[in-house]
């Protein structure tokens, strides 16, 4: 099988939860024994990924003292996991404005850990991606200082089911700000803005140059009802599977449901991994 990238699981210290978050994840799920021992030990989360038949991961963590619990060690936690294999492990962390004393200074910090990207998850962090254009500048400096170090940013969109959660935030329109005002910058819509938004990802995705999506948390078999004109778009859509978020049963199904889809090859490898490969290239 060709090589696949998932540019968006959920590796994360689950000692850092909130109670009530965790349950959240914990809830329903079969495969939860799993989901901690692939937290504890990324050689078996390694295997786990060749039995999936997924070459990188994109390992999505965000600070988020409020609703998650999780604070701005949780980046410094994932560096540490990734440089297991840096190679295959995406580390993603990220600067949350109002927890970092120079959000400049926190992003050189991250670049030097091997973060490969940064995540901001505004229904969960209590702002909107453009809250700068309200006084949240050090917002700005982060967004000026990934652009300026070539580090992507993915920003949630659509709606959350964790308590505490302001789902107003995470509407994809609110990143349009961010396409006008930081042209240079690589951004990522996490989930193509479902389930509510769909069409203004779409929107946003067509419109900025820079502005990509992944379809990480929609189920593959309803991505064609979600976007009938995905072809359109396949130089800048993202294979991801949000795995273990809630309502994701995993990754290898994904895969498989996604490969069914009635678009043509050529998309379908660009969408699993070329776009991914060519924005975050391997390091020697």
């Amino acid at each position: 099988m060709a090589p696949i990238i998932d540019i968006h699981i959920h590796i994360q210290p689950l000692e850092m939860f909130k109670p009530h978050a965790l349950r959240l994840i914990e809830h329903g799920r079969r495969d939860y024994a799993d989901v901690v021992k692939y937290s504890a030990s990324p050689a078996e989360f390694l295997k786990f990924l060749d039995e999936a038949g997924i070459e990188r991961a994109g390992l999505i963590n965000y600070v988020s003292p409020e609703v998650i619990g999780f604070t701005p060690e949780v980046n410094d936690w994932i560096a540490r996991y990734c440089s297991a294999n840096p190679a295959r492990l995406l580390a993603f962390g990220s600067v949350h404005p109002r927890c970092v004393p120079d959000a400049g200074a926190e992003v050189d910090r991250l670049v030097k850990l091997g973060i490969r990207g940064l995540k901001v998850h505004p229904s969960h962090q209590l702002f909107a991606p453009n809250a700068y254009r309200d006084g949240l500048g050090p917002l700005a400096t982060m967004y000026e200082r990934a652009q300026a170090a070539g580090l992507p940013v993915m920003i949630h969109t659509g709606t959350s089911i964790f308590p505490g959660a302001r789902n107003l935030f995470a509407q994809p329109m609110l990143a349009d700000d961010v396409g006008v005002d930081f042209p240079d910058l690589v951004v990522i819509l996490a989930h193509g803005g479902r389930p509510l938004w769909m069409d203004e990802a779409f929107f946003l995705v067509r419109r900025h140059k820079n502005m990509y999506m992944d379809v990480s948390g929609i189920p593959p078999q309803k991505l064609m009802e979600y976007f009938p004109r995905l072809e359109e778009i396949a130089d800048k859509v993202l294979f991801g599977t949000d795995w273990p978020g809630p309502g994701v049963p995993g990754v290898r199904g994904n895969i498989e449901k996604f490969l069914a889809l009635p678009i043509s090859q050529a998309a379908q490898r660009k969408i699993l991994y070329d776009n991914a490969a060519r924005l975050f290239p391997l390091r020697p």
